[in-house]
């Protein structure tokens, strides 16, 4: 075997925790982070869009670095990405709609495309898209350009929803609610474990956007009023208790399969 491919197919333990209660509650808390973190640090803090997307980008880069590198699951490292990767996400579907002005149609569609090529080329590649089988560094490269993309597009979309068509903050988590719930019992139906998971991993992006505009836009706009700086060190409190408990109780990691 060549040198440069026995690089890109080392050997890792399986780098994404097992999909439990916990990682649900930690991946809808960090999105909505990601709508409530973009939001503070564009609008309250005064950095903008372009300003709040290239700082976010350079620290999301710096995390990638670090938890590609890292040969195992360390919890802290890989939830802390997934927090800059929400916020990313969101940046990027903002600076379409926002600076471009492109409609949210097109953003949603146009994410949606990519997100597909994606999976095609990752299962062209490595013949599986399995989160049980992250434990290749090209694995992991082909999870984490996926994750970047569902939080794209789930923040499109959920802003089509809301805004576009009006479902407003409170029937938007409804409705996302009842979507991921309505796949749950899918899959526990024998559908495609596979499927199951990145549907669902795809709608608590426009939840946690959802819930996050529910938390802290004021009421005036249909929100409870608690603000984008409340609503992120509420929900960032309780991902680091999470966190933390993982750590601890050396929780949440998938075996490599045989």
């Amino acid at each position: 075997m060549p040198p440069s491919t026995r690089r890109t197919s080392r050997i890792l333990e399986n780098k994404v925790p097992e999909i439990t209660a916990v990682f649900w509650v930690i991946k809808i808390l960090a999105t909505t982070v990601g709508e409530t973190g973009a939001d503070y640090l564009a609008v309250n803090a005064g950095l903008g869009t372009g300003l709040t997307t290239g700082l976010t980008c350079a620290v999301l880069l710096a995390l990638l670095c670090i938890q590609v590198a890292m040969p195992r699951y360390v919890p802290a490292i890989y939830w802390l990405t997934v927090v800059f990767v929400s916020v990313v996400g969101t940046q990027l579907t903002d600076v379409l709609t926002d600076r471009m002005e492109v409609s949210l149609y097109y953003s949603t569609a146009a994410f949606a495309f990519l997100l597909l090529v994606a999976f095609a080329v990752w299962y062209a590649v490595e013949r599986t898209l399995s989160i049980h089988a992250v434990d290749t560094t090209r694995r992991e490269l082909f999870y984490w350009l996926v994750v970047l993309l569902t939080f794209a597009l789930g923040t499109a979309a959920g802003d089509l929803a809301t805004e576009a068509l009006g479902l407003g903050f409170t029937l938007g988590v409804l409705v996302f609610s009842g979507a991921i719930a309505f796949i749950g019992l899918l899959y526990f139906a024998n559908m495609n474990g596979v499927l199951a998971f990145w549907l669902a991993y795809v709608l608590t992006r426009p939840l946690g956007a959802s819930l996050g505009d529910l938390l802290s836009q004021s009421q005036i706009y249909g929100g409870l009023g608690l603000g984008a700086v409340n609503t992120s060190l509420i929900f960032l409190t309780i991902i680091l208790m999470l966190v933390v408990y993982l750590t601890l109780a050396r929780a949440g990691r998938t075996q490599r399969p045989a």
